[in-house]
């Protein structure tokens, strides 16, 4: 499985981004993929996650009311899920990635996913 991510950029408090990341290569029938941030010095962060077909998903209370995850599955080759935030606030930068997991329930550890992206920054500005 290939992750890349996207859509990452610059952007002022307030305002809005929406990340993209796209599944390629052996895709798992029943994956569930979620997004992750890390800003320097620090660890990894759970930022949110989706089940495979998208009926459920578990948001980081950091970012509740804000975010909102979503995927389409309709190109079975290439799953696609995305990450619409909101409401950006200077506190929201980092590195974003995208990751996956096999299992049908939306995880918060970072141990539960196997396949990772390579990362889009995001930097609100105050």
């Amino acid at each position: 499985v290939q992750l890349q991510a996207s859509g990452g950029g610059l952007v002022q408090a307030g305002g809005s981004l929406r990340l993209s990341c796209v599944a390629s290569g052996r895709t798992f029938s029943n994956n569930v993929m979620g997004w992750f941030r890390q800003s320097p010095g620090k660890e990894r962060d759970f930022v949110a996650a989706i089940s495979w077909n998208g009926g459920s998903t578990y948001i980081a209370d950091s970012v509740k009311g804000r975010f909102t995850i979503s995927r389409d599955n309709a190109n079975i080759a290439k799953n696609t899920v995305y990450l619409q935030m909101n409401g950006l606030k200077p506190e929201d930068t980092a590195v974003y990635y995208c990751a996956a997991a096999r299992g049908s329930r939306p995880a918060d550890r970072t141990s539960a996913y196997t396949h990772w992206g390579q990362g889009t920054q995001v930097t609100v500005s105050s």
